[in-house]
């Protein structure tokens, strides 16, 4: 049999696997699924940390509702095992990337305080049932280790509610209330240790009529520790050491709780105050201004109506300054979100390409006007288009009465003066008054931010302008042989650009080839001058010469000296 054969076969035979078996997936630690997990898990953790110790300081409470407690206790504790495989399939970042390898969860997970704490919490000591008895809740005290749990859920949760503030406050109030729990709870087991109705500080004795029942015995201790938490008074005097230390631990954990509700109340203010100043303008600092200013009181009416409007109507004026720290890629993303729609209705801005229409959508300013007021006036100068995203605006006479025409939400105007369109007849100048009627939100893009968006997109621009010249020609505001003289002294003014550079170009050209003969012949004269050099040091120098000149001479006198003094001194003449 052939080896081809032979993998066949085994390719075929039963005993192989025909499905691969699906695994749990990975979760993400920012996505819903593991949101909603942790929000499952505040139950448990909440259950045990409240009911547990209410049952092991009230007997009357673990006794009546036995099965129940122990149904509860297993269906939490069973949570518990899978919070722990929830942990085993949740992913982590590595580097900002998500980690969905099983393996490398697993031993990251093993290596965490977390995990250390979820396998103690998971001990099974209710096994000591068999020899303690079932009436024994302290042996759950364990399962208060997964309360990090519940930490995590409440941060997760004051991140994504619309309302951080508010949940703040609940989660305040739910600490108290946890805190005042287990305070009146341990009253209740101290008051039992010492005897009911040995003195005024006490639980007063169950004998009494009314004080048998297992809710007027949780209410009143409720209600004594709220009095000595919250220092309010009317509380008797302790008369034992255990009261006394009892009393102590009280007055200081009060003070902490004082100090942490005024923090976070305070915290709670402060951020509710910077939020309003970062989505509207500050009114009382013009408030002042036009009082040292002595603005007309009609005029400063206006301006309070205005503020009010924006108040009651959540207008938001700094809505730049609000998202100026998202990364640039997801501000154009909300920002497109929310305005894409308005901006592309505008008729010149039809058909354009995507990335320009998000360009131009962060550089759209909101503007709120009051009833009453002008938005531009007919012969002003146009710098900026308009686009109503709410409100009426009229187009007016001179008088400010008469109306034209009345435009309304998704209408627009203004977008032709912000467009450089040759043979505009008109200009830059603004054709009609435009009044509005009442309280008008509208966005505004100016001439600058559009030319500076535009020069990105020249194409673009053409378009644009194309489009424009279009709209001129049903209004009959196109002057034609304006136009084509424009077009051509454009086109004369654009040859003599492009001959300036040529000859630019030339003379560019001109003076580096000069230059580089002028380097040329600095390198050639100053190879000339070196070599000179080096050949002028063979030579004598003048001062040598002189030296010479003077050793000669003297040698010179020495000899003729010598002959003279040879001749005297010599035997005379034969004759």
């Amino acid at each position: 049999m052939s080896q081809d054969s032979k993998v066949k076969t085994t390719e075929s035979s039963p005993s192989a696997p025909s499905k691969t078996r699906k695994s749990l997936p990975v979760l993400d630690p920012s996505g819903d699924y593991y949101y909603w997990w942790l929000n499952t898990m505040v139950f448990p953790v909440m259950y045990n940390l409240v009911i547990i110790v209410c049952r092991a300081c009230f007997p009357d409470l673990q006794h009546s509702y036995l099965v129940a407690w122990l149904v509860l206790d297993y269906t939490s504790d069973l949570l518990y095992l899978l919070d722990i495989v929830v942990h085993f399939h949740t992913g982590f970042l590595d580097q900002g990337i998500l980690v969905e390898d099983k393996g490398r969860i697993s031993s990251h997970y093993v290596r965490t305080w977390s995990f250390f704490l979820d396998l103690v919490s998971l001990m099974p000591t209710d096994v000591a049932y068999v020899w303690l008895g079932p009436h024994t809740p302290m042996l759950r005290l364990n399962r208060f280790l997964r309360v990090p749990r519940l930490f995590e859920a409440f941060d997760r949760t004051e991140t994504r509610t619309a309302y951080p503030n508010v949940f703040r406050i609940t989660k305040l109030m739910l600490y108290i209330f946890v805190v005042i729990h287990w305070n009146s709870c341990l009253y209740f087991a101290l008051s039992r240790y010492l005897g009911f109705g040995r003195d005024a500080w006490v639980y007063p004795d169950p004998a009494q009529p009314g004080f048998e029942r297992l809710r007027r015995q949780y209410l009143y201790s409720f209600y004594f520790s709220t009095l000595i938490l919250t220092t309010v008074g009317d509380i008797p005097l302790p008369a034992r050491e255990e009261e006394y230390l009892f009393m102590v631990g009280d007055f200081l954990l009060a003070v902490m709780g004082f100090a942490t509700i005024m923090g976070s109340m305070s915290s709670v203010i402060y951020n509710m105050n910077t939020a309003d100043a970062a989505f509207y303008p500050d009114h009382a600092l013009v408030k002042m201004y036009m009082k040292q200013q002595n603005v007309n009181r009609q005029l400063e009416r206006r301006v309070i109506d205005w503020y009010q409007h924006l108040q009651i109507n959540k207008e938001m004026a700094n809505e730049v300054a609000i998202l100026q720290h998202l990364p640039e890629r997801l501000r154009a993303e909300v920002a497109v979100s929310v305005h894409l729609s308005t901006l592309s209705r505008v008729q010149i801005f039809q058909n354009c390409e995507a990335s320009l229409l998000e360009e131009l959508v962060l550089k759209l300013q909101p503007q709120t006007y009051s009833p009453g007021e002008y938005v531009c006036r007919k012969g002003d100068i146009g710098r900026e288009m308009y686009i109503i995203r709410e409100g009426q605006l009229a187009v007016v006479a001179d008088d400010g009465v008469t109306q034209y025409a009345v435009l309304g939400v998704g209408l627009y105007f203004g977008e032709i003066s912000i467009i450089n369109i040759k043979g505009n007849t008109s200009g830059n100048r603004r054709t009609a008054n435009i009044k509005s009627l009442g309280y008008s939100d509208l966005f505004c893009l100016s001439k600058e931010d559009l030319r500076e968006v535009l020069s990105e997109y020249p194409q673009a621009q053409v378009v644009m302008e194309e489009k424009g010249r279009e709209i001129l020609l049903k209004m009959n505001k196109l002057d034609v042989n304006a136009e084509a003289a424009e077009i051509a002294l454009q086109e004369a003014t654009e040859s003599r650009l492009r001959g300036l550079d040529q000859q630019l170009d030339d003379l560019q050209t001109k003076f580096a080839r000069l230059l580089a003969e002028l380097e040329s012949s600095a390198l050639k004269i100053a190879y000339r001058i070196e070599r000179l050099e080096w050949q002028t040091r063979e030579w004598p120098m003048p001062e040598d010469l002189a030296e010479a000149d003077d050793e000669g001479e003297s040698r010179e006198g020495t000899s003729q000296g010598g002959e003279g003094r040879t001749g005297q001194e010599g035997p005379p003449d034969p004759e």
